[in-house]
């Protein structure tokens, strides 16, 4: 079988970039009080789990939750989660 040609690249066309520049906004870190509420929120949940799990069916309304009591506890965490996505 013949080899194949080996085509050579045509480099008297530069490559031109098509996008224009944009300058990112300059931002600072996040707010003290946003870190303490993300954590919070992230630690509330822990604990809302935890109680749940130790003491769920001594608590009124948290017997009443029954199964509740898990996507109340994730919701609290997810919520922490997702602002530590915006954290600068």
């Amino acid at each position: 079988m013949p080899k194949s040609k080996v085509r050579k690249k045509d480099d008297s066309n530069p490559v031109v970039d098509r996008r224009t520049p944009v300058k990112a906004k300059s931002v600072g870190p996040s707010h003290p009080i946003y870190v303490a509420v993300m954590l919070g929120l992230m630690i509330i949940g822990l604990l809302w789990l935890v109680v749940n799990y130790i003491a769920g069916d001594k608590i009124g309304f948290m017997s009443d939750l029954g199964g509740w009591n898990f996507a109340v506890g994730f919701a609290f965490m997810i919520v922490g989660l997702l602002m530590t996505m915006r954290w600068r």
